[in-house]
């Protein structure tokens, strides 16, 4: 096989991605990547990440392989549940507190917000993108939780009816999402929503 057509290969097994590091552990010099962006065959995202250039670009595939911890949270997640009908401006991740990426520094198209490393995980799901590659998103209950803890910060009727859309959809699950709210200390703004929007 030559190193083309396992450059091929890896994107295929990738999902389109390929990191010069990746290359490297199987014997792929770099030069091959340059010279197949060249011929286009690949498109340089970033330093040390190719994509397959036939590929459409899936930016939440993208910016979860470039940030390994994040989770799509906030209104990126009612996007995902079907909560909100329009796309966010910003893609909003939750990372553990402590962690870097090079993504924050992308202001315009990322929002991220910090959450103990002991809560960072709780109501993590997979999910597929508009794409079909799976990845990270806090599930419906704990998006809620978030979305009214950080009201201020985001779409205010965007939230609002979300939660009413959360309420009326079958098999919302309202134990799960009090047990949520305890632990963020929520419970009693999500009761008042609860019994206002119910």
């Amino acid at each position: 096989m030559s190193k083309n057509d396992l450059v091929l290969k890896l994107l295929k097994k990738n999902n389109g991605l390929i990191t010069s590091l990746e290359a490297k552990s199987k014997g792929i010099d770099n030069k091959i990547l340059q010279r197949m962006e060249k011929l286009g065959q690949l498109e340089r995202v970033e330093h040390g990440l190719y994509m397959d250039s036939s590929q459409m670009e899936d930016e939440y595939y993208l910016s979860q392989y470039r940030c390994k911890k994040g989770i799509f949270s906030h209104e990126t997640a009612l996007y995902f549940h079907e909560l909100a009908d329009r796309t966010p401006f910003q893609i909003m991740i939750t990372i553990p507190s402590g962690y870097n990426t090079r993504l924050l520094k992308e202001k315009n198209k990322y929002k991220f917000f910090y959450v103990a490393k002991n809560l960072h995980t709780i109501g993590k799901i997979t999910m597929k993108t508009p794409y079909g590659n799976e990845v990270y998103v806090y599930d419906k209950e704990r998006t809620i939780c978030d979305c009214l803890k950080k009201k201020e910060q985001l779409d205010s009727d965007l939230v609002n009816e979300a939660v009413r859309r959360y309420l009326k959809t079958p098999g919302s699950d309202y134990a799960k999402l009090i047990k949520y709210a305890e632990l963020f200390n929520i419970k009693e703004l999500v009761r008042q929503y609860m019994e206002v929007l119910i």
